[in-house]
């Protein structure tokens, strides 16, 4: 099975959407974390299957507004967990920068 890699800004990604929930709700913060990290692991069997945007695979996330970034290369490697609610020139100038 596939190995799970997570790059330095997918976990500054993750920190920064843990931080947004948990200002709405106690506890909802490790609520988003556990689905979105829930999410990332299914990778390992779904991974691929996901349409293509900018050169990453894009699985977009069934309970929040945030769409996962990945390539395959032997490994699953995610390169960015990004709020859908931004401006998209923000998202596609992040990509870039991978």
């Amino acid at each position: 099975m596939a190995k799970v890699l997570l790059s330095k800004e997918t976990e500054e990604d993750i920190k920064n959407g843990i931080d947004f929930y948990e200002g709405l709700e106690i506890n909802f913060g490790s609520y988003f974390l556990n689905y979105i990290m829930a999410e990332i692991e299914s990778l390992k069997i779904y991974k691929g299957i996901h349409m293509k945007v900018d050169g990453f695979y894009r699985m977009l996330s069934k309970k929040f507004p945030y769409a996962i970034y990945y390539k395959i290369d032997g490994e699953i490697k995610v390169y960015a967990v990004l709020d859908c609610r931004q401006n998209p020139k923000n998202i596609k100038k992040r990509l870039k920068s991978e």
